[in-house]
């Protein structure tokens, strides 16, 4: 584009813009009044922008402190049962003899959860492998510091004799543990109290230390 064409306001009224009124119709020989300058007025600072997505409020917020760690509920219990397997038996023989029902997680000494263990697992195949890998994690350290494992406790998953192959691998375990066996209960399977347990059950609270009193259903 080129430079636009000179007017009667000055040939560079393009930059420095055009004369104002009052100096058109100021007399000849007055000096010319100087408009009267405002203060200029400092800028505010510009607001930061959040990066888009980001939610009102959110770019100078501090981070939100860490939730307080909720006590564990087996506190000061003396023994903990733990299943080498889902639906091991660990609940059902906790709720006999007292102890901790850990499920499948090993226990927290650090935060006062007890730290002997009485691992749980079926008789069946799987349950005799899960049961023999738990050991080896024990072997390997891989657990929270301070546990001691006390018993390797097998449950019956059927009624009769245990198949020779399966004997075997528990043979296996009784080599690298003290190993107790959980007869088949029959009431178990259908949710039905149990009184007097079996002897073998009642056997397990010299480890524990608590009643052998009734109990329903194997979980």
């Amino acid at each position: 584009m080129g430079v636009p064409p000179a007017s009667s306001a000055g040939p560079q009224m393009w930059i420095r813009g055009p004369a104002s009124q009052q100096s058109a119709q100021q007399p000849a020989g007055q000096p010319v009044q100087q408009p009267t300058q405002q203060p200029v007025q400092q800028a505010a600072p510009a607001a930061a922008v959040a990066p888009p997505g980001t939610a009102v409020g959110a770019v100078h917020a501090a981070p939100a402190a860490p939730a307080p760690r909720e006590p564990s509920p087996h506190r000061g219990e003396r023994i903990a049962w733990v299943n080498a397997h889902g639906g091991g038996g660990a609940s059902t023989l906790a709720h006999a003899l007292g102890g901790a029902d850990l499920g499948t997680r090993w226990p927290e000494p650090a935060d006062g959860e007890p730290s002997d263990v009485l691992l749980v697992a079926r008789t069946h195949a799987g349950g005799i492998r899960a049961a023999s890998q738990a050991l080896n994690a024990l072997r390997m350290g891989d657990h929270p510091d301070g546990l001691r494992l006390v018993a390797v406790v097998l449950v019956a998953d059927a009624p009769g004799r245990l198949p020779r192959q399966l004997g075997q691998r528990v043979r296996v375990l009784r080599s690298a543990a003290e190993v107790h066996r959980v007869p088949w209960v029959p009431a178990w399977r259908l949710g039905d109290e149990v009184d007097p347990l079996p002897r073998d059950v009642r056997a397990l609270a010299a480890l524990t230390g608590g009643p052998a009193g009734p109990v329903a259903g194997l979980r």
